[in-house]
């Protein structure tokens, strides 16, 4: 029986993409490696690949061109084994070392703006701390190479572009929940100094004025109103004005807010009145505190027509944001006694001075330089959490390990392992001192490519994924009953 001739082995040829930088720190790619998972049929490829290089690398060059300089996404991936965090604008370290000083390197700059920041904090820093003293625009981000994370030690990140953060792979996040009492007292304060005038009047006795007969107090205490049976309207009902809410019912206040993301039902359970729009809240209330986040959608929210819709003679504190009110338009309002008087926290340029700006001749103002928020203690508890909040950036994925990160929805849009299975997230993802991807993965994925794999093929998050075997020579294909097929979705 004469034998059958044997047939050449097969030649299976994976193909896998990564992004590699080149030795100016820019990151190029994506570039394409070969692996051959027979080692014999090597020298049978050797001649395609370089027939095919000269193509290959006419498409490579144009990639490097558009990527030139631009700093993709490297929000999870391999970490140094002590990744440097960097206090931005402040020098206290002290609550922070002893959360991080097992997994991290903390330093600080103490910069005024962001021209202060340290080079080696640009080049290396994998997470940054900072307040609301300084700002990072589009252009500011883009100056860090190994960014990672952003924690505002607040509640407010309107000093951040969040957006741009997300499209650079840099998560932001925040600590909403450490000043809220601070800040519902401090705005409880303001209101009860516009209506008892006790700076006015402190002031008054400071500058020798005694008030020894009615007529006396009368002038120097002109303008005081009782608190029980006015109307408070609060613009923003979250967490501070929740609070605040409570607050002003115990000194008799009738309490009305406009909010239109709050569901329904909350305004009953704290015997409060909604207001459909926020005209009709201008035009019911007495005293209109605002209590909200600033966003392109609401900046200037008090101007000179929303003030025109005001009762005569309405009161006006803001401990939220600078940006919601239009000083110019307040500083005549005071003069003309539209408002009889307003309490500021915040202002539009920080910090603030008297002695520049449209109120700087604007009478019945009260303004304190952004603390209604500060306290020993709401100070500590911030730092505390926001060292936490870095400590599981640095110690799990981004952006799943975080509590507070308020541009998930972003970056989950614009990165590029978004689709990824995952399980694909290595247990030792940050700080592994020897990174590798989980069995079976080979590398991520660039868009546009199918995923590279080694015996697994991916699918999508609600398929099993499947194992996928080379038929041998001469072997018919035959569909197995018991095994699923993944479909498209």
């Amino acid at each position: 029986m004469r034998s059958l001739p044997r047939l050449p082995p097969p030649r299976v040829r994976l193909w896998f993409f990564s992004w590699r930088p080149d030795a100016r720190g820019c990151w190029r790619g994506p570039e394409r490696r070969l692996r051959c998972a027979i080692p014999a049929a090597a020298s049978c490829l050797a001649g395609s690949e370089d027939r095919s290089m000269d193509k290959h690398k006419v498409k490579r060059q144009r990639l490097d061109r558009i990527c030139e300089g631009i700093r993709p996404p490297i929000l999870n991936g391999p970490m140094p084994l002590r990744p440097l965090v960097a206090l931005l604008d402040g020098r206290d370290c002290t609550v922070e070392m002893p959360i991080l000083k097992d997994v991290a390197t903390v330093a600080f700059c103490d910069a005024q703006s962001t021209q202060e920041i340290h080079e080696k904090v640009l080049s290396e820093a994998v997470g940054a701390l900072m307040y609301h003293t300084i700002s990072l625009s589009r252009e500011d981000l883009e100056k860090f190479k190994a960014l990672r994370i952003i924690i505002r030690i607040g509640s407010g990140f309107d000093n951040i572009d969040i957006k741009s953060a997300a499209e650079l792979g840099i998560a932001v996040c925040n600590v909403p929940s450490s000043s809220v009492e601070e800040t519902a007292d401090s705005t409880l304060c303001h209101i009860l100094n516009l209506y008892r005038r006790v700076t006015w009047l402190h002031q008054a006795m400071r500058e020798g004025n005694r008030a020894s007969s009615v007529e006396q107090i009368r002038e120097l205490a002109g303008g005081a109103a009782r608190i029980r049976g006015e109307t408070l309207g609060i613009i923003g009902l979250g967490r501070v004005g929740q609070a605040v809410a409570l607050r002003a019912k115990a000194f008799g206040f009738a309490v009305i807010f406009y909010d239109p993301y709050l569901a329904d039902g909350v305004e009953r359970a704290l015997g409060l009145q909604r207001m459909g729009t926020l005209q009709e809240l201008l035009i019911h209330s007495d005293c209109i505190t605002l209590h909200c986040s600033l966003n392109e959608h609401n900046h200037h929210l008090i101007n000179d027509f929303t003030i025109k819709q005001m009762r005569q003679g309405c009161f006006l504190v803001n401990t939220a944001r600078g940006g919601l009110v239009d000083e110019k338009a307040l500083a005549q309002a005071l003069k003309d006694g539209r408002i009889r008087g307003a309490a500021l926290d915040v202002h539009e340029s920080e910090p603030f001075s008297f002695s520049q700006g449209p109120l700087k001749d604007a009478p019945n103002l009260i303004c304190t330089p952004h603390t209604a928020w500060y306290s020993e203690h709401a100070s500590i508890e911030a730092r505390e959490e926001a060292a936490k909040e870095v400590r599981r950036a640095i110690t799990g994925p981004i952006p799943d390990a975080l509590r507070n990160c308020v541009n998930k929805e972003y970056l989950l849009a614009a990165a590029q392992w978004s689709g990824m299975e995952s399980a694909a997230v290595h247990p030792e993802l940050n700080g592994a001192p020897g990174y590798r991807f989980p069995t079976g993965v080979v590398g991520v994925p660039t868009p546009g490519h199918q995923s590279a794999v080694e015996g697994l093929v991916a699918s999508s998050h609600s398929l099993i994924p499947t194992v996928s075997h080379t038929p041998s020579p001469g072997q018919t294909s035959k569909p197995d009953p018991d095994r699923e097929i993944p479909t498209d979705q």
